[in-house]
C-alpha cells in the first residue's frame, strides 16, 4: 500500500482515504494528530464479529472489554488491553463504525518508546475528507475489499509530503 496525495495505490487500484488532522510527520508525538511518515507492516486485523463476517482467516474478534493502551508512562502502552485498565486508553469496541475492522500497523510496536505515538491504524473513515486522529481512513468497502487481500506483513509506505 502507497499513500499517495490522492489516496492509496493498492492492487492495481487507487483507494480514496483520509490521514491524520495534523497531516503528515517524521517526528510522530503522542496526542498531535499526524499520520507517521515510514514504511509500516501491517501486524494484525481485528474486526467486530456482531456486525461482519470475518474479514480473513487471521483476523481477531474484537470484544466488549478490548481496548488499546495510549498510556504512554505504561509497559502496556500501544498495546491490545482488555478491562478493567487503570490507565489511558481507546476502546477498541465503539458505539460507531470506525474499528469496526481494524488492521493494526507496526508503528511504534512492538517495543514502544513513550510519547512517540499508539493507535496507529487503518480503519473506516468517518466520511470522505474528514480527518484522523493520525490513523489512515477507508470507506467501508474499500477497507473490507484491503482486508480481503492483504496478508500479515503487508507494507504501508506513507512518505512525508
Amino acid at each position: 500500500m502507497v499513500l499517495t496525495p490522492t489516496g492509496v495505490r493498492f492492487g492495481g487500484r487507487h483507494l480514496p482515504c483520509s490521514i491524520g488532522r495534523g497531516g503528515i510527520t517524521a517526528d510522530k508525538r503522542e496526542g498531535d494528530g499526524a499520520t507517521p511518515a515510514g514504511i509500516h507492516h501491517i501486524v494484525g486485523m481485528l474486526y467486530r464479529p456482531d456486525r461482519m463476517p470475518r474479514p480473513a482467516d487471521w483476523a481477531q474478534p474484537i470484544g466488549p472489554r478490548d481496548l488499546w493502551s495510549d498510556a504512554s508512562g505504561d509497559a502496556a502502552y500501544n498495546t491490545w488491553v482488555r478491562a478493567p485498565y487503570g490507565c489511558s486508553h481507546e476502546r477498541l469496541r465503539r458505539a460507531d463504525p470506525l474499528y469496526d475492522l481494524v488492521l493494526i500497523t507496526d508503528w511504534n510496536w512492538p517495543e514502544a518508546q513513550p510519547g512517540r505515538g499508539s493507535a496507529i491504524f487503518v480503519h473506516q473513515w468517518r466520511r470522505p475528507g474528514y480527518p484522523t486522529e493520525g490513523c489512515i481512513g477507508f470507506s467501508r468497502a474499500d477497507l473490507r475489499w484491503l482486508a480481503g487481500r492483504i496478508v500479515p506483513g503487508t507494507r504501508v509506505i506513507v512518505t512525508a509530503r
